[in-house]
């Protein structure tokens, strides 16, 4: 029991200390440049200049005013009297100077670290509600009474680092798109496309395997052989990311924290690899009650795995 508070202990320290390096400005404009389609043209020094204030990360209290909430930049949590409460692990403003319809525009951005990618649900229809969150949330300050024309653009942005092998290095968008069924008509983009969802998987490789955002994340996120120092290094040198004193401590922290939790995460590896090897023979259409008898798992379990997969 001990040794499983101190697991958990660790564990939630890695996690902050991964959030605070993900919030650092110069990591999220690597972020945005990739993954923000208003930001695609803009070299990364001027999308730095372009977030809002502080990247917010945490737990604090949204004000509540009846069964609405509030957004703001200082908050990182969205709740209301008859919903579940929900927590952001890092959301922010950020300003594009130069949108389409010639005004400058505010996105709201969210970033989730996400390790686990079989927590019980598809992780793609918790992204697809925390924008809907984030778009609702905005009545009362962005906009009033039936003041729609002022909801501003959201996104949600999922780094993976333990997906599964048939989504590893890749960046996935998801998006409001327009479909004539009958006629042709052609509506404002600005005016229906809101939200977002982007699914960045990492996996096994080493960052000097990759380029772009997934060489930056896989090396700040997943190359564990490597020093703190080295890390720092490699930002700075190859990817022109300023350390800052945040960033330098958040990265020692991650190094000193990483070796304990893989060596805790041995048999959680051994699920994962169990997981994989169940996925194969749904896929085969091998009977659950082999599956089972193969596995160790559950036929409920064995069956939750194939629904998130869309192979039961």
């Amino acid at each position: 029991m001990a040794e499983s508070i101190v697991a958990e202990e660790q564990k939630a320290l890695y996690d902050k200390a991964c959030k605070n390096v993900l919030s650092e400005k110069g990591i999220v404009a690597y972020i945005l440049k990739d993954c923000v389609e208003e930001y695609k043209d803009f070299p990364t020094a001027e999308i730095i200049n372009c977030i809002q204030g502080e990247p917010e990360i945490g737990k604090v209290m949204v004000q509540e005013h009846g069964n609405l909430t509030r957004i703001t930049t200082e908050q990182t949590e969205d709740s209301s009297e008859s919903e579940k409460t929900v927590f952001y692990d890092i959301r922010f403003m950020a300003l594009v100077p130069a949108a389409p319809n010639g005004e400058s525009i505010q996105l709201i951005i969210n970033l989730e670290a996400q390790n686990d990618y079989y927590p019980g649900y598809p992780l793609l229809k918790r992204g697809v509600y925390y924008c809907s969150r984030l778009i609702s949330s905005q009545y009362g300050t962005v906009f009033v009474k039936s003041g729609y024309g002022k909801i501003r653009k959201v996104y949600s942005i999922w780094i993976c680092t333990n997906p599964p092998q048939e989504t590893e290095y890749s960046i996935t968008r998801y998006k409001m798109t327009e479909e004539n069924i009958v006629g042709r008509v052609k509506a404002n983009k600005f005016n229906y496309d809101l939200m977002d969802i982007v699914m960045i998987c990492l996996g096994k490789k080493k960052y000097n395997e990759l380029t772009g955002l997934l060489r930056m994340l896989n090396l700040v996120l997943k190359d564990n052989y490597l020093s703190a120092a080295e890390k720092r290094e490699k930002l700075a040198n190859e990817f022109n990311v300023e350390i800052t004193p945040g960033l330098e401590k958040g990265v020692e922290e991650m190094c000193n924290l990483s070796a304990g939790i893989e060596r805790q995460g041995i048999e959680k590896g051994i699920d994962k690899g169990k997981s994989e090897m169940i996925l194969e023979m749904l896929k085969e259409k091998q009977p659950i009650d082999f599956i089972a008898r193969i596995s160790k798992y559950s036929k409920e379990k064995i069956a939750e795995i194939g629904r998130l997969h869309g192979l039961l």
